[in-house]
């Protein structure tokens, strides 16, 4: 008897499309179009409603030279935004940029930022950055953008405690913090967590899933560039009361400096660190990621690298190599930003321009499910973009981070791209489910389904299959809830290669799904493996 199993593919279709050509199957969109530069983009999620979306971005009026924080909220898990290109903290004309956001327990939002008069201020909100209050001075000395994260695990001892950490502009250029229990109203007095013998640079820092706190920085060398030499590394299980610091735990060679190939943008290999604290068997492991060229594993272009600790920072793993690209193939990544979502599974993004020309980038996503042994990529930009030195804002510069998290299985990352003609911040949703399942079964089934063409379309488009043995087909079409709108096709066919037009005449521009399910025979085995498409409706 034949073993029969089914397949199901759910593609998402989306309202409408921004950009240039289509390199990825994933929709990306701008979450708060405007006439103002936006860059140094984050975003983090509400610890007990993750539906709840909290983004952020340097924002400069070129014309007037007026610079804020743009606050982004979505309530619905990143599918729409509202917000503002100015934080209404005040004084509103003091602030500088430089954004660090979290979200405590409480769900208050917390915003860190420069001034014009040196020093590190914070506003919060507790209606979801609709309303801001007058800023609170944390520290006095000029520093670098300070990270800003949240205790938000129940069984910590600091459960709620909210820690800022940076790097001070000031001999010995050490890494300090400060930290409010009361929701941003109250900050300590800042301490220094260690006593450098060679320059910090460019803090970095996590919770662990026992509320410790892990933080990381650069080394750098003592001339400009300061290319980053090696990596720092504290860890505190009191709350920041007494710090465990090792100023050296990974050797690195970093690519602080500018691209010539990208119109001379200055760029950085600034570790970023990320725990799992899911309850997998990787709970607790720590990851850092840097961007390093001419240093094993790394090539001589730049790539990106990732270390790992298993036992809270006693001993780091030899480098990683991310970017599955050929070494030494004159491509570039940088600027990498890493998550590790509620399952375990390790999320890094970062400018890549192996798909394009050495002027222009895409955005990739690196993703493991096995502590980093293995890694999947996909191209999540659906066009690639130039990038260009935002002019008056020192040399080089267009935004120094991107960042990612996630909501129940979506991936949310979030990056600077000036295709519109100006730098903002664009997004995609990334089901990370079924890029697992994807993965999982992708080298044993011989099926495909293809993008559909065009898209986006007005009222018809075409979808293209294939199928490896004769089996049963059904497609059917959904909205944006899961409610069936149409049962589109049913009926057998045999194995070869399949197009059919799609009609949406009878239905609205809109967010829709649509899955196709095969009962195939002559299968290995009866399990599910997933694929996602996304098609656009625009009338």
């Amino acid at each position: 008897m034949a073993i029969v199993f089914k397949i199901f593919i759910s593609l998402i279709l989306v309202a409408s499309c921004i950009g240039g050509e289509k390199n990825s199957k994933w929709y990306n969109f701008r979450i708060y179009p405007s006439n103002v530069t936006q860059s140094e983009t984050f975003i983090v999620r509400h610890p007990i409603q993750p539906q709840i979306l909290f983004a952020c971005a340097n924002t400069i009026n070129l014309s007037t030279g007026f610079i804020s924080e743009g606050i982004y909220v979505s309530t619905d898990a990143g599918v729409n935004w509202y917000g503002s290109d100015t934080c209404k903290g005040a004084p509103i004309n003091f602030h500088r940029g430089d954004p660090g956001i979290a979200i405590d327990k409480n769900g208050t939002f917390i915003l860190i930022r420069l001034g014009f008069i040196p020093g590190l201020y914070s506003h919060y909100s507790t209606d979801n950055g609709v309303s801001w209050s007058i800023q609170k001075q944390i520290a006095s000395e000029d520093q670098d953008r300070a990270a800003l994260i949240s205790d938000v695990i129940p069984t910590s001892n600091y459960y709620g405690r909210t820690y800022a950490i940076w790097v001070q502009f000031s001999p010995p250029f050490p890494v300090v913090f400060s930290y409010t229990d009361d929701g941003a109203k109250n900050w300590t007095q800042p301490k220094q967590v260690n006593s450098p013998v060679q320059r910090c640079q460019g803090g970095d820092a996590a919770i662990g899933p026992e509320g410790q706190i892990y933080a990381c920085w650069a080394g750098v060398i003592p001339t400009s560039p300061f290319t980053e030499d090696f990596v720092g590394f504290a860890y505190s299980t009191s709350g920041g009361d007494s710090w465990i610091v090792k100023e050296n735990i990974i050797d690195i060679n970093g690519i602080a400096g500018v691209l010539n190939q990208k119109a001379n943008i200055r760029v950085n290999g600034l570790p970023r660190i990320d725990v799992d604290k899911s309850n997998g068997p990787r709970k607790g492991y720590i990851y850092i990621v840097t961007t390093q060229i001419n240093n094993t594993p790394a090539g001589n272009d730049p790539d990106i690298i990732l270390y790992r600790s298993t036992n809270q920072g006693l001993s780091w793993s030899s480098g990683i190599r991310v970017n599955q690209d050929p070494l030494n193939n004159g491509k570039i990544q940088y600027f990498p930003a890493i998550h590790v979502d509620d399952l375990g599974g390790i999320n890094i993004i970062f400018y890549d321009d192996r798909n394009t020309t050495s002027d222009s980038t895409g955005v990739f996503l690196a993703r493991s499910t096995d502590g980093g042994e293995t890694w999947n990529e996909y191209e999540i930009s659906d066009h690639n973009f130039k990038p260009q030195p935002i002019g008056g804002l020192g040399q080089g510069y267009q935004g120094d981070n991107i960042n990612i998290t996630s909501s129940g299985n979506i991936i949310l990352p979030v990056w600077m791209d000036n295709s519109t003609g100006i730098y903002q911040i664009w997004t995609c949703r990334i089901n990370f489910i079924e890029l697992d399942i994807r993965e999982e079964f992708n080298n044993i089934y011989a099926y495909q389904l293809y993008q559909n063409y065009p898209n986006p379309f007005n009222n018809s488009t075409n979808i293209q299959y294939t199928l490896n043995e004769a089996g049963y087909v059904s497609i059917k079409v959904y909205n944006l809830f899961g409610q069936l709108i149409k049962n589109f096709f049913e009926g057998y066919k045999i194995a070869g290669i399949y197009n059919f037009i799609f009609d949406g005449t009878e239905l609205a521009s809109g967010v829709y799904y649509y899955k196709l399910s095969v009962l195939q025979e002559n299968i290995l085995n009866n399990q599910t493996p997933g694929f996602t498409r996304r098609m656009i409706l625009v009338k």
